[in-house]
C-alpha cells in the first residue's frame, strides 16, 4: 500500500515539474499569443472566408491544451490548486470558452478573448504589476472618495450656475457629473464646453480652471503616486522574498568567528600533544 502511495506521489511530482517547467510555461505563453491572433482574425470576414474552418480548429485545439494544462495542475497540486487566486483566474477565463453557444449564453462567446488575459498569470512581470495595483486599491479608495466629494460639490454648483442656460450639459446633477468628467479628461473641454459657457457667463473660467487644477493635475496625480509607491513596495517585497534564507553578512561573520575558534582550539590540542611527546 505504501509503495502504491509513493508511486502516486512520484507521478504527481513529475507532473508538477513538467507543467511548471520553463519550457512548458514558454509554450503556454506562445499559445496564448497565437490564440489572441486567431481570435482577432475571426472578427475579419475576409479571414473567415479564406481560412475560417482552420481558425476554428486551431482555436479549439488551443482551448483543449489549456484545459489539459489546468487538469494536469489540478492532478499535481490537488485541492491546493484552488487556493491560489491566479489559478482560479485561469479557470474562469478558460471556462468561459467552454460555455455552450446557446441563445441564452451566446454573449459569453464574445468573452473568449479573455483567454488572452492568461498572459497576466503566466508572465511574472505582469503578475507583479497586477499585484502592485491590487495592493494600491486601499489607498486609491481614499482618493476616489476625495474625487467624488469634489465632483459632487462642483456638480451642484455647475447645475445652479449654468443649468438654466445650458440644460443639456448642466440641467441636472447627473448631466453636470458627466460634463465635468469630460472637462476633467481635457477632451474638447475648452472649445466644446468652456468657451460656449463663457460667451454667456464671461467669468465662468473662475469655476472651470480651479476644477481642472484640483482634479486633473492634483487628485489624479495622487493615483499615480499611490500606484508607483505600491509597485516599489511590491518590488522590494519580491526582492526580500528572493533573498530570504540566504546568509547575511552578520551570519557570515559569525561563521568566520566560529571557524577561527575551532582552528585555535585544534592548534591548542596539537600543541598539547606535541608537548606531551617531547616530555615523554
Amino acid at each position: 500500500m505504501q509503495s502504491i502511495t509513493g508511486t502516486g506521489a512520484g507521478v504527481r511530482e513529475r507532473v508538477r515539474r513538467f507543467v511548471e517547467s520553463g519550457r512548458t510555461q514558454l509554450a503556454i505563453t506562445v499559445l496564448i499569443v497565437l490564440n489572441a491572433i486567431t481570435l482577432g482574425l475571426e472578427t475579419s470576414e475576409t479571414a473567415m472566408a479564406v481560412a475560417g474552418p482552420a481558425l476554428t480548429l486551431l482555436d479549439t485545439l488551443i482551448l483543449s491544451i489549456f484545459v489539459a494544462e489546468i487538469l494536469l495542475k489540478v492532478f499535481a497540486h490537488g485541492a491546493g490548486y484552488f487556493r491560489d487566486p491566479w489559478n482560479l483566474f485561469d479557470v474562469a477565463v478558460v471556462g468561459v470558452a467552454l460555455v455552450p453557444a446557446s441563445q441564452g449564453f451566446s454573449v459569453l462567446r464574445a468573452f473568449r478573448i479573455l483567454r488572452v488575459l492568461r498572459l497576466v498569470s503566466v508572465v511574472p512581470s505582469l503578475r507583479r504589476v497586477v499585484g502592485a495595483l491590487l495592493h494600491a486599491i486601499p489607498g486609491m479608495g481614499s482618493v476616489v472618495m476625495l474625487l467624488g466629494v469634489l465632483f459632487y460639490v462642483f456638480a451642484v454648483m455647475a447645475t445652479k450656475l449654468f443649468g438654466g442656460q445650458f440644460p443639456e450639459w448642466f440641467g441636472t446633477i447627473g448631466a453636470s457629473f458627466y460634463t465635468l468628467f469630460q472637462v476633467m479628461t481635457l477632451e474638447s473641454w475648452s472649445m466644446g464646453i468652456v468657451r460656449p459657457v463663457m460667451e454667456v457667463f464671461p467669468q465662468a473660467w473662475l469655476f472651470f480652471v480651479p476644477f481642472i487644477l484640483l482634479t486633473s493635475f492634483a487628485v489624479l496625480n495622487l493615483f499615480i503616486g499611490i500606484i508607483v509607491d505600491a509597485m516599489q513596495s511590491q518590488a522590494h517585497a519580491d526582492e526580500v522574498a528572493q533573498h530570504e534564507g540566504e546568509p547575511t553578512l552578520v551570519d557570515l561573520m559569525a561563521e568566520v568567528k566560529a571557524l577561527r575558534a575551532e582552528i585555535a582550539e585544534s592548534r591548542g590540542v596539537k600543541s598539547a600533544l606535541e608537548s606531551e611527546r617531547n616530555s615523554g
